[in-house]
């Protein structure tokens, strides 16, 4: 059976965001639908985790996924899901301030989960779904 144009995937990748460290890619896009994976605050430049405070680890999160929907012609305002994961749900405040910069307007659905820990000592990852 021959794909159309609403089934056909294809996986996004930019080296403006970190590559990814397993067996996933940055970014699956599915007819007008991208599938982002989790992004941590690795800077794309060095390939190394930022040392700072939430907010600063919550920016480059969201800077790196902003990447991501560029390569994609996308933008936050295609994000319709967000899924943020904290080692310390104390930090939800931090982020919620720094996270609301990025998606003023009509801000898109979304969970926050506390979890247990995040690949290299991260202490927040997002993940999202956007739509042409």
């Amino acid at each position: 059976m021959a794909q159309d144009a609403s089934t056909t995937r294809s996986t996004v990748t930019t080296p403006l965001a970190p590559a990814a460290i397993g067996p996933y890619s940055q970014a699956i896009l599915v007819g007008n639908t991208l599938y982002c994976s989790g992004q941590i605050a690795i800077d794309p430049e060095t390939g190394s985790m930022i040392s700072g405070t939430i907010e600063e680890e919550t920016k480059r999160v969201l800077d790196n996924l902003g990447a991501v929907l560029r390569a994609a012609s996308m933008n936050f305002e295609n994000v319709v899901r967000c899924t943020v994961y904290l080692t310390d749900v104390n930090d939800y405040a931090q982020v919620n301030e720094v996270y609301a910069r990025y998606f003023n307007e009509a801000p898109p659905a979304r969970e926050a989960v506390g979890v247990a820990s995040i690949p290299r000592n991260a202490r927040v990852e997002i993940s999202c779904i956007a739509v042409r």
